[in-house]
């Protein structure tokens, strides 16, 4: 069950996923629990469990079945929510993220998941998997409850960077599509760009701009693009990807938790007022039930940083089990669909230059085995500007 780096390898027949067990709010005991989750409802999940052995061994051993499906890397620091993104880059090299951003590098794994520091996270997540090819700016990309029959819309970016120009939107765009195309199964994915207004003259320079460009790749891009899209769009059946920047999308994404919570508060006091409203509660209880279900940020936690050489998905740092279980549930959603190799395909006709080539939409996964998403040993990189704020 335990292996030191150099010998970690994945277990055969199996999608192996890297997980960051220290980090988080509620310690290493709800990341191993969510886990065993996951492992009891997919057989075909395997993991990597990143962190101090002597913590991370006997909780392995209280969850039955678990010690066959993980191989415990021993990482003796851990990255604290508190911690400035340069501080880690450059004295993290001992921290479970960054041992379980080695693993997805080295090609161990497909996808590595942590509930740890988000900007501590995407700026380890550049250093060592390296932005794809025509790549500016990494994205986060997180799913958004809606009405539509896939129940989600996917919006991009929450929090990766509070910038971005006409051409970044252009890039999370055709990131976006290819998420909502793998993720969501959508052959044709709606793109929608937030604005103020959905009229044309509205918005900023670069807003008018990237509208432009995102219509000019819809047709190579394998997307249709639908202009501005409003606020009151987000959760709506009119668009399926909405972009963004990620000072805006982040705000955004803060806003509806806190009002999913206002509501389901406001909703128990309304059905503990009196002795009727009890009544009423206990008469409407299976769909109050599904209501909670569907509502349940738990079940939608894992936000997705694309642009990369190698998938992270970004779970929420408050995450209890279920919330760990989701997010590993979407790593393995994404690593079966060959996500990665789709996206790097894609992103390599994105470049000025490549524009009006002609590309295939994402189809089947190539038949050949595709090269590990691994990069080289490069220089310390840069933290991400503005981050530390998205998927906390």
């Amino acid at each position: 069950m335990t292996s030191e780096r150099a010998s970690a390898v994945p277990h055969p027949g199996r999608v192996v996923i890297s997980v960051d067990a220290m980090g988080g709010d509620q310690g290493p005991a709800a990341v191993v629990t969510g886990l065993q989750l996951s492992a009891r409802r997919n057989p075909e999940i395997a993991f990597l469990l990143h962190g101090d052995q002597a913590v991370l061994e006997p909780l392995v051993r209280r969850q039955r079945g678990l010690a066959e499906r993980c191989t415990i890397v021993h990482a003796a620091g851990a990255v604290t929510m508190t911690d400035k993104p340069s501080h880690v880059l450059r004295n993290g090299q001992d921290t479970s993220m960054w041992s379980a951003l080695e693993s997805v590098r080295r090609g161990e794994a497909t996808v590595a998941v942590s509930c740890g520091n988000t900007g501590a996270l995407m700026a380890l997540s550049m250093l060592r998997l390296r932005k794809l090819p025509g790549v500016n700016r990494p994205a986060i990309a997180c799913l958004w409850p809606s009405r539509n029959p896939q129940g989600f819309n996917v919006m991009l970016d929450v929090g990766a960077d509070v910038r971005a120009d006409a051409e970044d939107l252009l890039q999370y765009a055709l990131m976006g599509a290819a998420y909502a195309r793998n993720g969501l199964g959508l052959e044709r994915p709606r793109v929608g760009l937030l604005n103020v207004g959905t009229e044309e003259h509205k918005g900023r320079a670069e807003l008018r701009a990237a509208t432009e460009m995102i219509a000019a790749a819809a047709g190579p891009g394998g997307f249709e693009a639908i202009g501005f899209v409003e606020g009151n769009d987000i959760p709506s059946e009119r668009v399926d990807v909405i972009v963004t920047d990620g000072f805006t999308g982040n705000v955004a994404l803060k806003t509806g938790e806190g009002t999913a919570r206002l509501i389901r508060d406001f909703l128990g006091e309304a059905f503990r007022n009196s002795i009727l409203s009890r009544a009423a509660a206990l008469l409407a209880l299976t769909s109050l039930r599904r209501l909670q279900k569907r509502i349940d940020p738990r079940r939608v936690n894992g936000g997705v940083f694309l642009g990369l050489n190698g998938t992270v998905v970004k779970s929420h740092g408050s995450a209890d089990a279920t919330g760990v279980s989701a997010a590993v549930k979407l790593a393995f959603t994404l690593a079966q669909s060959g996500f990665q190799e789709r996206l790097a395909q894609r992103m390599a006709g994105a470049t000025p230059e490549a524009r009006t080539a002609q590309l295939p939409c994402d189809g089947p996964a190539p038949k050949s085995d595709p090269a590990p998403a691994t990069a080289a040993l490069a220089p310390a990189a840069r933290a991400p500007e503005g981050s530390g704020g998205g998927v906390t």
